[in-house]
């Protein structure tokens, strides 16, 4: 069901009372290419989606906030002073974003909030970039003279994640949700942080996700395991190359990783050879798109998800299998899109084979594993925004 404005607007005087506030929106979103590695340094090509995050959000003129989520039915108060903050996740990404404001020298309030989403649960198109994102722009806005700039914005929310969630995320989603622009994707370097917008309208194709409704409890943090093993990698070729400046696995060649992975290990070789691989394919999808080639752009999302199956080990059963439908159904392009161990594949898909990819997909699905999958389609849309 689409959220609206209203939805928020009712429970906001429901459960906070007084006065209406000022409402905001920021999005979730796609990556059409170039997973995992935006903490390597590489390139990524997300673009924002129509379903986000919807904040209303009052000042109060106290130093407390007191915050609603209307999906979770749960209400709590906190002191933006308190170095602790709230316990419940979705309130410690608003409080993560207020302290990483504060720091920034934006003169923070306490506020009134009432705040839903519509991107869909355990998809990988990262609601929680998608609050982060909707309250530093607000923040910005209400107390900051929307001073801030927009990339500095992203890493607040990139900053909350680091230091009160735990997930020692990239910049990419948070910098999708921000920056998002309807009908285009960008390419964002990671590295240098500059971006690019490429026009999104692909006659003849659509991009629909097909999401698992799948979600793998791992022991310990898979992702920051991952993260390491290229830091590792990085730190041995680094070591071995003092007269070259070399940070992330961006900086690093296919030579380097030859000389080194005896050193390293068959698994921290392998995720390395995934990210280099990735780093490549981006490129390569960027000129398919400027020449309209949209086999080569599926070729490559084809390739980029038996990386993450084989090499980076970051999908699971029922993905790889969504992916073999999608190739025997003669999808052009299909991958496990977000972080991995359950979630969405991404599909591009020709209009003519549409109808029955997404029937055979939930078919075969369910027969296999007893449920059917979420078919999402997929709208470009903008980025973080004030509504009213």
């Amino acid at each position: 069901m689409k959220l609206t404005i209203d939805d928020v607007k009712t429970r906001f005087i429901k459960h906070l009372g007084g006065e209406h506030g000022s409402i905001y929106a920021s999005p979730g979103r796609i990556n059409l290419i170039g997973e995992h590695t935006d903490y390597n340094g590489g390139f990524v090509f997300p673009g924002a989606v129509t379903q986000g995050m919807i904040a209303e959000i009052r000042p109060n003129g106290t130093r407390t906030i007191r915050a609603y989520s209307i999906d979770l039915k749960d209400y709590d108060e906190f002191s933006i002073d308190d170095e602790k903050g709230p316990n419940a996740s979705h309130f410690r990404y608003i409080f993560g974003v207020v302290r990483e404001m504060m720091a920034l020298g934006v003169p923070v309030e306490g506020f009134d909030t009432a705040f839903a989403g519509d991107v869909p649960n355990g998809a990988g198109m990262s609601s929680s970039a998608a609050l982060e994102s909707c309250y530093a722009f607000a923040i910005n806005d209400l107390f900051g003279d929307n001073k801030i700039d927009k990339m500095t914005l992203a890493k607040v929310g990139q900053a909350t994640e680091h230091k009160y969630i735990g997930v020692n995320c990239g910049i990419m989603d948070q910098f999708a949700s921000i920056h998002g622009k309807k009908g285009n994707l960008m390419r964002l370097d990671c590295r240098s942080g500059e971006f690019e917008y490429f026009p999104w309208n692909p006659q003849g194709y659509k991009l629909v996700l097909i999401n698992s409704c799948v979600k793998h409890e791992l022991v310990g943090s898979p992702y920051n395991d991952r993260r390491n093993s290229c830091e590792n990698v990085v730190k041995h070729i680094a070591a071995k190359h003092p007269e070259r400046q070399i940070e992330t696995l961006r900086d690093c060649t296919w030579e380097d990783l030859e000389e080194v992975k005896d050193e390293v290990g068959e698994t921290d070789t392998k995720r390395a050879k995934y990210v280099l691989g990735e780093k490549d394919r981006v490129l390569a999808v960027c000129d398919a798109l400027e020449a309209g080639d949209y086999e080569k752009v599926g070729e490559m999302m084809y390739q980029t998800h038996e990386g993450l199956s084989k090499d980076y080990e970051v999908s699971c059963e029922e993905l790889d299998f969504l992916n073999e439908v999608a190739r025997d159904c003669g999808v052009t392009g299909s991958r496990i899109m977000g972080g991995g161990f359950g979630g969405c594949t991404i599909n591009l898909v020709a209009d003519e084979l549409y109808p029955n990819f997404v029937e055979t997909a939930k078919a075969k699905f369910k027969e296999k594993y007893g449920k059917t999958p979420i078919v999402i389609d997929v709208v470009i849309g903008d980025g973080s925004r004030k509504l009213c």
